[in-house]
């Protein structure tokens, strides 16, 4: 700063002059450099910023779009709200169902006065679980019986079990596991060794059942040798010989099956029902069931019905009991196979049609008739004043 101080006081007045351009250019590249360093640093900052507010917004996660409409997965997709579609094997001339798993759920869903529709799908429907019966309601499905109850229970707000105590809901749970987890594979294992006593014993027409044209004697052919091996009515051979029930003698099996119905029997004692004077879930699961046995030909030999009816009389006033109460319309079933004729029939359109023309032709009828009587009194009453006219005429002649 000295040297610096000195050399300018020393210096020549052009000199000077000179010396001051110098600063003032070198002032001036200093303040322009100044100004681009903070122009840049303010860049290089607004820069940053907007990389960082970039960096931001990629680490925050976004605002996931909106799910595209779920494909409806039921096979009712003009469903109306609350009704119950129940998908289940067809009708037979004798019972309303082959399969006591369907006529259970259809039982329960009648004496609780549920308003449900069958579907008739020709046995080409399984839930996803791959049984029958399943049911859809309000566009979701609900397969298992034993599910479909307790779902269906709680969405409506119905317990047949309600004024059970917990002893009783206790026997009644044991009571049901013995009947579908032991006496059914009785009544599969008589099924998967006489198919042909089936077909007889109910009437069975499997032309209508599997709506298929092929002729029933061909149907029965391979029924006897293919179907009773897959369908679902026979739990099938190999399912039997699984659960270990088809390992028995045909004595052995039959003695199984006759003890089950002496429990039952028992239990049920001069009762209306299991429990007393008004119908449990145990009471719906046991008719299922033992109808199975009782409504079959009276001419095809069967151990099991034989005894029920020779030795088991209560169980089959039971039955007698649940069917009057649940299908009042058990022969319209059984002589139409119609699946729904708890439901209103539509009004064709001819006989709605012949009931509007019958309804037009009377009305027209009474029409003319009104027009005929209407002439008929002003006619008379014109008969009449000309008459009176008559009258007044000889009463003036007169005078």
């Amino acid at each position: 700063m000295t040297m610096a101080t000195e050399t300018e006081n020393n210096a020549p007045s052009g000199e000077t002059k000179d010396i001051k351009d110098v600063k003032e250019i070198k002032e001036a590249l200093k303040d322009e450099t100044l100004d681009n360093k903070q122009q840049q640093e303010e860049t290089k900052d607004a820069s940053t910023k907007e990389v960082e507010k970039k960096d931001e917004a990629a680490a925050q996660p976004e605002t996931p779009a909106p799910a595209p409409a779920k494909a409806s997965s039921v096979h009712k997709t003009n469903f109306e709200k609350d009704i119950v579609y129940l998908y289940q094997f067809p009708r037979t001339p004798l019972l309303p169902s082959l399969s006591p798993y369907c006529l259970k759920v259809e039982t329960w869903l009648r004496i609780n006065g549920i308003k449900y529709e069958n579907v008739d799908h020709k046995v080409k429907f399984r839930s996803k679980k791959g049984q029958l019966p399943f049911v859809e309601l309000n566009g979701e499905e609900i397969a298992d019986s034993a599910i479909i109850l307790k779902e269906l229970g709680q969405k409506f707000g119905k317990d047949l079990d309600a004024g059970l105590t917990p002893e009783q809901r206790n026997i009644s749970h044991a009571m049901i596991s013995m009947i579908e987890n032991h006496f059914v594979w009785v009544v599969c294992w008589w099924r998967t060794k006489n198919p042909d006593l089936v077909l007889k014993g109910f009437k069975v027409n499997l032309q209508h059942a599997l709506g298929t044209r092929i002729p029933n004697g061909i149907l029965n052919f391979f029924f006897k040798f293919t179907f009773s091996r897959k369908l679902d009515w026979f739990q099938g051979v190999r399912k039997v010989k699984a659960q270990g029930m088809g390992v028995h003698t045909a004595e052995e099996v039959a003695q199984f099956g006759c003890d089950d119905l002496k429990v039952l029997s028992d239990m049920l004692a001069d009762k209306p029902f299991f429990f007393g004077d008004e119908p449990t879930t145990l009471d719906v699961v046991a008719f299922s069931q033992l109808a199975q046995v009782l409504y079959m030909e009276k001419d095809t030999p069967y151990t099991l019905r034989d005894y029920m009816q020779e030795s088991c009389a209560n169980l089959v006033g039971h039955c007698s009991r649940m069917k009057e109460r649940c299908f009042p319309d058990w022969d319209d079933i059984c002589s139409t196979l119609d699946l729904n004729t708890h439901l209103p029939k539509p009004v064709k359109q001819e006989e709605k049609e012949n009931k509007e023309e019958a309804k037009e032709t009377k009305e027209s009828k009474e029409e003319k008739e009104g027009d005929k009587e209407k002439a008929d009194k002003e006619e008379k009453d014109v008969e009449k004043d000309k008459e009176v006219d008559e009258n007044k005429d000889k009463e003036k002649d007169g005078k």
